[in-house]
């Protein structure tokens, strides 16, 4: 049985199959769409095996022997009617991960059979749509020819044998998959900004947007630049009631919105409290309909991205109430802010990180940060270390918003110091969340880490929120003892006169080969004796 450490092992020993052939933004596909495979194919036969004995089996094998046996009775049409009200989904006895790594162990794999598998439980419930279509079983990158191809495959999934779906427990091998979804982040650079938040951020995002709503029951959280789904997935660590939080995201990329997908799954979220969309966040509003506002916002979307800034947006009810003014076309750092407060409730609260540009940049941004301030919208502003995102190394900034607030004050913490370096990236450690969640939490000022600045505070700085204008965190430099550093000195000259003495006196004793010898340490021995 793999738990923990040693599950963590199994996982990358099958990315280790894969690692050389492909890049790492293309083998994450391979391994995570194979490992998701797995686990619907294995939860599926648990569920049978369930269905039929009422227990749970003590093996998969098990399972797979009475899911053949039933299929063979009279009963079977109505055991696949109760698998599919339950699972959504259905697979033949021949599809299963069991089946397969038979044949694999008997040398008769075919992927024909894997695509079969694929193609069932994509046609089974929409939920399903698409899932597995990044996951090219017959790409010439998995081997030159067809016979390496599938060798490549099969080697997968008899390295993914190790991974334990029936004992592991509660959000293990969500968790493993979200580290996986990190690796693969670290690996590929700057193409992972696309999929994927580092813990320590994600952490402080949502810790400090479900701040007061621990306890609510049937918590809607909204991100609509969900990447991998690890943000609002985060907030399941801190919900007293996460089995029932509803997910609202939506994500522009199509496979790294079937990642999300599968991320869900993994961490045991119900489809009903699934709600994810592909499409563009900015070029269509998502939600329009139903449920369109949430208590809890948190987002990482793309920094200073371009977006069409087009006219017609200055009737778009997320922008029109700042004075016709939009993002800039080639920074849409305050479409995206802007998108997420629009659908916030006026009870919730949101989290965003963009790049420090966001603070103090002028024009149409600066008179949307002013009239956000105006209304006292912003909460606080939180300066994260350098070097903490895979697809940049700017230092980037976590702004804090809610609609209705009894003041118009804001928080600057600075934490930019809060981190270790390791390999590549700078890191934060729980010790450090727990500092900025303290420093949030008691919203006052600390020499050299937070202000909390009045209204006044920050119309004087013309409405500009960048952080060094409240925090001072220089360091005054040591006062110099005069009179020390005179002793000094006169030591330092006196040793020097010491040493050219001696230098003087060895050079006097030196005999020559050669007169030009004799010259060049004659015209030495006359500069020492200047000195």
């Amino acid at each position: 049985m793999a738990e923990g450490k040693d599950l963590l092992q199994v996982l990358w020993s099958g990315a280790d199959v894969l690692r050389g052939k492909m890049d790492a933004n293309e083998y994450k596909t391979y391994l995570l769409g194979l490992v998701f495979y797995k686990y619907l194919s294995d939860s599926y036969l648990v569920k049978v095996y369930d269905l039929l004995e009422d227990k749970n089996p003590d093996s998969l094998e098990e399972a797979q022997r009475a899911y053949e046996e039933a299929m063979g009775s009279d009963d079977a049409e109505d055991l696949l009617s109760e698998i599919k009200e339950s699972k959504y989904y259905t697979l033949d006895p021949d599809m299963t991960y069991v089946s397969i790594l038979n044949a694999v162990k008997n040398n008769s794999f075919n992927r024909e059979k894997l695509q079969a598998a694929f193609n069932r439980i994509e046609a089974s419930d929409a939920l399903f749509n698409g899932l597995f279509a990044d996951v090219d079983l017959y790409s010439n990158r998995l081997g030159a020819s067809d016979q390496k191809q599938s060798a490549t495959i099969a080697e997968v999934i008899r390295v993914l044998e190790g991974v334990d779906m029936i004992h592991t427990k509660g959000d293990v091998l969500g968790n493993a998959y979200e580290y996986l979804i990190g690796q693969f982040a670290s690996e590929t650079g700057k193409k992972a900004g696309e999929f994927y938040t580092p813990h320590g951020p994600a952490q402080i995002l949502c810790r400090i947007a479900i701040s007061g709503q621990e306890g609510k029951r049937g918590l809607q959280v909204y991100d609509p630049c969900m990447g991998s789904g690890s943000l609002m997935l985060s907030c399941r660590n801190y919900s007293k009631e996460p089995d029932y939080i509803q997910y609202y995201g939506q994500e522009l990329m199509p496979s790294t919105y079937n990642l999300a997908r599968m991320n869900m799954f993994l961490h045991g979220v119900l489809p009903e409290n699934q709600h994810l969309r592909n499409g563009d966040t900015l070029d269509a509003d998502w939600p329009v309909d139903e449920e369109t506002e949430f208590d809890v916002v948190t987002m990482n979307p793309p920094y200073s991205a371009h977006w069409s800034a087009a006219e017609g947006f200055k009737q778009d009810e997320r922008f029109m109430d700042y004075g016709g003014k939009l993002a800039p076309k080639s920074k849409a750092d305050y479409a995206f802010l802007l998108h997420g407060f629009y659908h916030l409730k006026q009870t919730g609260a949101m989290a965003i990180v963009l790049p420090h540009g966001v603070l103090f940049r002028g024009a149409a941004e600066g008179y949307i940060r002013e009239t956000l301030l105006k209304n006292g919208s912003i909460d606080a502003v939180i300066g994260l270390p350098s070097n903490m995102f895979y697809n940049t190394s700017i230092p980037t900034c976590i702004l804090v918003l809610k609609k209705y607030r009894k003041g118009r004050d804001v928080l600057f913490i600075d934490a930019s110091r809060l981190y270790e370096k390791e390999k590549k990236q700078n890191v934060m450690h729980e010790e450090h969340i727990d500092r900025v969640l303290e420093l949030y939490h008691a919203r006052e000022t600390v020499d050299k880490v937070s202000y909390l600045a009045s209204f006044e505070d920050i119309r004087a700085n013309d409405y500009n929120l960048n952080i060094p204008r409240y925090v001072d965190t220089s360091e005054e430099e040591p006062e110099v003892d005069l009179k020390q550093l005179s002793r000094s000195i006169r030591e330092t000259d006196r040793a020097i006169k010491a040493g050219n003495e001696a230098l003087l006196e060895m050079l006097g004793e030196l005999t020559f080969a050669n007169p030009e010898t004799k010259d060049a340490i004659e015209e030495l021995i006359g500069v020492l004796k200047e000195v």
